[in-house]
């Protein structure tokens, strides 16, 4: 593999993790747009734990994200007081938040950046987002993602059925700032550098449109999604300047076509092999 393909594929897998970050709060109908804010976090507190702390590598990235997702459940309470529109200004103004603080905090250079001695080759960034991909894939198949779909389609119905809404909605919350302060952390580390402005609005934005546009009624949305964003303007490379002009006619062309996303239920249901039909002279079918 080259030097290009290699760097990537690493680009892609930053993008997949930053997806499903997305991914999990959307399918319980939260728009997320400060996941750049949690994975600010998770880079600068795993950058200063394997800098200032000498921990390892395989301990630090993880505890980033344990503390990205710290700082959702402390916010989680107040932000879904709101729904809507004013939960995505809400969460907008959280990640500007974090991102200011960053900037201006003096111990880890402020707007200068801050070095990072450890570093995470293409291995360890393959591995982690694998283990994500798997991790969601699993959750996918659990109650937890069935509430979470019933929350999205009507809280008050899912909430009469007597399940914890509230307490839903702060775990998903939580376990997306937790997968975006592992990529976060993990990104720190193998660029050998964080900054505050890279975690800036535009990168929760495009994270979200890689979700809309992958589609958020199954699990496999996030990762079509982040490929389309991520290798389609490489191979439009051949339109030299009039690549971006033919990559937006594209999204404009498959939102028109397919507004739910290029990848929905019912898509996938049809692709999947149809379950074994039970023939009807069986006694367990008679029964």
């Amino acid at each position: 593999m080259s030097g290009y393909q290699s760097g990537l594929l690493v680009i892609l897998c930053f993008n997949v993790i930053a997806a499903y970050a997305v991914y999990l709060p959307l399918a319980a109908g939260q728009l997320n747009l400060g996941v750049a804010g949690f994975m600010a976090v998770g880079a600068y507190g795993a950058a200063i734990l394997t800098n200032e702390m000498g921990w390892p590598l395989v301990a630090a990235v993880p505890a980033g994200g344990l503390a990205a997702g710290l700082v959702a459940l402390v916010v989680a309470v107040p932000i879904l007081r709101t729904q809507g529109i004013y939960l995505a200004l809400a969460t907008f103004a959280l990640g500007q938040v974090i991102a200011a603080i960053f900037l201006n905090l003096d111990i880890v250079g402020g707007a200068a950046g801050y070095p990072v001695a450890a570093y995470a080759g293409p291995g360890g960034v393959y591995a982690l987002t694998g283990a994500v991909v798997a991790a969601v894939f699993l959750l996918s198949r659990t109650r937890f993602a069935l509430y979470l779909t019933a929350i999205k389609s009507d809280p008050v119905v899912t909430d009469l059925m007597g399940i914890d809404v509230r307490g839903m909605q702060v775990a998903a919350l939580t376990l997306g700032a937790v997968i975006a302060g592992l990529g976060g952390g993990l990104y720190g580390h193998h660029f050998s550098f964080v900054e505050a402005q890279h975690f800036n609005v535009a990168l929760s934005i495009y994270t979200v449109l890689y979700v809309l546009l992958g589609g958020v009624q199954t699990v496999w949305g996030p990762l079509v999604g982040a490929v389309f964003f991520t290798v389609l303007p490489e191979v439009l490379r051949v339109g030299g300047g009039w690549r971006y002009v033919l990559f937006a006619l594209l999204i404009i062309g498959f939102m028109a076509l397919r507004p739910q996303g290029i990848v929905t239920a019912g898509s996938w249901r049809r692709r999947s092999p149809a379950p074994a039909r039970v023939p009807a002279s069986l006694p367990e079918a008679a029964e």
